[in-house]
């Protein structure tokens, strides 16, 4: 087989060789349970599907793993004021994620773990970095932990950046950060949020941050070294830049390839929820047959931005 994939850390075009003959490990970032899905969750799922698909016709044994974030910041404030809890919340659009992916032949993941489902992993990644000299325990005593950006040397390499170049967020929380560019590896529990989404660790109570879930259920499920990790483009930073720096830190040499898929635009502008232009996947569904989506959404280069337009399942349908 040959197979040339671009990865996003070297920024080269690297011939692909698998870490072991015959078998093939991918992790992506799945959804974050928080709302409905859209026409870009769709299509980041197919273009891991094709390329699945393909490394299997090949005659390699895929074990592909696609998480769910079901513990989130959003997942919590979309919860809150309602009477739902945020575990059910969660689960509800977990399925109309599954439903759309079903719709569309994406073939099930070999594993699909849940955050939730993670935490002992978690919290003995947060202590080895925390020995290994790369995290910290809040400045003001909370149980927040951070990991140490500054300290590792070579943090910024996925996106090409330097740590000295890069500016703080202007809204960004430094209550108990040695440096704002500190991000958060535990989260304390705060007191509106509801107990059910706490739990009780070493530095107090509290949930863990986004970036070291994938960390901890990639290598779980993976190993320390694995060879792919996928997810779309808008993850590159900080996710997965966040995710690369605390692994290594930790002494995983975790993935051998980055792989990142294009996004959706819509009449040729960004789709966000402040320009209210998304095209969820409940009704991109409803418009078209889903033969006609799925050769839709694979219409592109994966790399490459996708644009929806009316009259693009017409196209794709002909």
């Amino acid at each position: 087989m040959t197979l040339s994939l671009f990865d996003s850390h070297s920024q080269t075009l690297r011939e692909f060789q698998p870490l072991v003959d015959g078998q093939v490990g991918i992790y992506l970032c799945g959804p974050t349970v928080q709302s409905a899905p859209h026409v870009g969750h769709l299509r980041s799922a197919l273009v891991y599907d094709q390329l699945r698909r393909w490394l299997a016709a090949k005659g390699l044994r895929v074990t592909l793993v696609r998480n769910v974030t079901d513990i989130d910041d959003k997942v919590l404030q979309n919860a809150a004021g309602t009477s739902e809890e945020w575990w059910a919340l969660a689960y509800r659009f977990e399925l109309e994620f599954n439903r759309a992916y079903s719709a569309l032949g994406i073939l099930p993941p070999t594993y699909e773990p849940r955050a939730t489902g993670s935490i002992p992993e978690m919290l003995a990644l947060i202590e080895r970095l925390i020995a290994n000299g790369y995290a910290y325990q809040a400045t003001d005593g909370s149980a927040d932990v951070y990991f140490a950006a500054s300290k590792w040397a070579s943090y910024g390499e996925l996106t090409n950046q330097r740590p000295d170049d890069m500016a703080p967020d202007a809204d960004a929380d430094l209550r108990g950060k040695r440096d704002p560019r500190d991000f958060a590896l535990w989260k304390a529990a705060k007191a509106d949020e509801p107990d059910s989404a706490s739990w009780q660790t070493p530095w107090g109570a509290g949930r863990p941050g986004w970036h070291i879930e994938c960390s901890a259920m990639s290598t779980k499920y993976l190993g320390s070294q694995f060879d792919i990790h996928g997810g779309g483009l808008d993850l590159r930073f900080p996710h997965h830049e966040n995710e690369l720096a605390q692994s290594r830190a930790a002494g995983d040499r975790f993935a051998n390839y980055w792989l990142h898929n294009g996004l959706v635009n819509v009449e040729g502008n960004k789709m966000s929820k402040s320009l209210g232009n998304s095209i969820f996947a409940a009704d991109l569904l409803a418009a078209g047959r889903p033969a006609v989506v799925r050769y839709y959404l694979g219409s592109a280069h994966y790399r490459s931005v996708l644009d929806y337009h009316e009259g693009v399942l017409d196209e794709a349908a002909a």
